[in-house]
């Protein structure tokens, strides 16, 4: 049987009122067309629903007993129909956003904070992890947006988001010796502290070097910027990182210069499933930080 919600609706509100021209009235149909709804209903069910007569409508026996299903039915489709409104409009003012840890802990948490003053019912669900997990994450459409160094990769929406560039962390230990800009020649004899050759910053990184000529000593390999500027911070060497881990280069005892002769800079990309729609709020959240990153990176000279 092919019930319609309409029907079971004209069903029980000639039940409640007793009348068809008062049901039809709270249907907002004229009495014909609630008639046929139920006429129709009859038909499939194979069994009368009402006795009428001129003065009165009362459910036969076998309406009394269809009343209790119809009514438990409609419940039960109104709730879920409830239910799933909100979690689609919940969803609709969520945004899932994965970066890497660093980003996440020094420039993200702090963003989103700020963001939230503008707009308290757009929630922003941040998840911290490594740029393939990143990648992996938003293929398979479990983030909405991704932001770092990403390569171009099939299905995936690539936007430049923010030019950053690179910089020179070296151990905080003499006052005097803080310069606010170092040369790529200079660096030759240094011990430095290099993320996984397959880094794409630790990449870029390297053939700067090896086109200014520079040879290192090369110090220890570390997966992570933050652990890398911990390392510098306990004097293991040197390390050269992008500009957007000033924030974290704060909390420890490093001296961090600009890099010049020549300046490189590192492209910063939003990344997203190009088969998934973004939902409302993204493009205004993802232009809020970019300013609010112009905002600490052009005070701090690091654009």
């Amino acid at each position: 049987m092919d019930f319609t919600s309409r029907q079971l609706r004209a069903f029980l509100l000639v039940a409640k009122h007793r009348s068809f021209s008062r049901a039809a009235e709270a249907l907002f149909i004229t009495p014909s067309g609630l008639s046929l709804l139920v006429r129709e209903l009859e038909t499939q069910l194979g069994f009368r629903l009402f006795d009428r007569t001129t003065r009165h409508v009362v459910p036969t026996a076998y309406g009394n007993e269809f009343l209790a299903v119809a009514q438990k039915s409609l419940a039960e489709l109104d709730a879920a129909a409830s239910f799933i409104g909100r979690s689609a409009t919940q969803a609709s003012q969520s945004l899932t956003l994965g970066a890497a840890p660093l980003i996440s802990a020094n420039v993200l948490t702090q963003a989103i904070k700020e963001f939230r003053g503008h707009r308290p019912n757009l929630r922003i669900q941040l998840f911290d992890g490594s740029q393939p997990v990143i990648l992996h994450m938003i293929e398979e459409g479990k983030l909405d947006v991704g932001l770092g160094v990403f390569a171009p990769a099939p299905g995936i929406r690539r936007t430049p988001f923010f030019r950053f560039s690179l910089m020179l962390i070296r151990p905080d230990k003499d006052p005097a010796f803080r310069p606010a800009s170092t040369t790529w020649s200079a660096l030759k004899g240094e011990t430095l502290i290099s993320l996984p050759s397959a880094s794409p910053i630790q990449k870029i990184v390297d053939k700067q070097l090896a086109k200014a000529g520079v040879v290192h000593r090369p110090g220890a390999v570390i997966n992570l910027l933050d652990t890398q500027i911990a390392m510098v911070e306990a004097d293991e060497g040197i390390a050269i990182i992008p500009s957007f881990g000033l924030p974290a280069c704060r909390n420890r005892k490093v001296v961090m210069s600009r890099l010049i002769n020549p300046v490189v800079n590192l492209e910063f990309y939003q990344i997203s499933n190009r088969g998934k729609k973004l939902p409302p709020g993204a493009d205004e959240f993802t232009a809020f930080l970019k300013s609010y990153i112009a905002r600490w990176a052009g005070r701090a000279g690091v654009l």
